[in-house]
């Protein structure tokens, strides 16, 4: 399994990618999807909600659980992954590109996101 090295990631197993404008990309990670199964329905924070670092903020369904979604960033969602709704096996297919979540206009970080490789030290552990 392997993490771009561009992102950051969270314990609760999202990946973020911040764009030059200030908008962040979120997604899960594949070790995330790997564990969730077929994921078979994503509710998906919507488009003006403002969402919490750490907070939940929707919930993925596969068929082996219920698992809620944290924001690894606190802001206001702009953009809400429709193809996502659609089609959530883009979650299992393509978790860092065509699976991703949500976007968010960042209005804050925390500090305790982790690079690609503190990220793998922490799932093998």
């Amino acid at each position: 399994m392997s993490n771009p090295q561009q992102l950051r990631y969270s314990k609760e197993h999202e990946w973020l990618s911040v764009a030059e404008d200030g908008v962040a990309t979120v997604g899960i990670t594949e070790f995330a999807a790997n564990a969730l199964g077929d994921v078979v329905y994503a509710q998906l924070p919507e488009v003006g909600e403002t969402v919490a670092a750490g907070e939940s903020c929707g919930e993925l369904e596969s068929t082996k659980s219920v698992s809620d979604l944290y924001s690894p960033v606190g802001g206001e969602v702009v953009e809400a992954n429709q193809d996502v709704v659609d089609d959530p096996s883009l979650v299992n297919s393509a978790p860092f590109e065509g699976g991703w979540l949500f976007k968010v206009r960042v209005a804050d970080e925390p500090e305790d996101l982790m690079s690609a490789d503190e990220y793998a030290a922490f799932t093998a552990g």
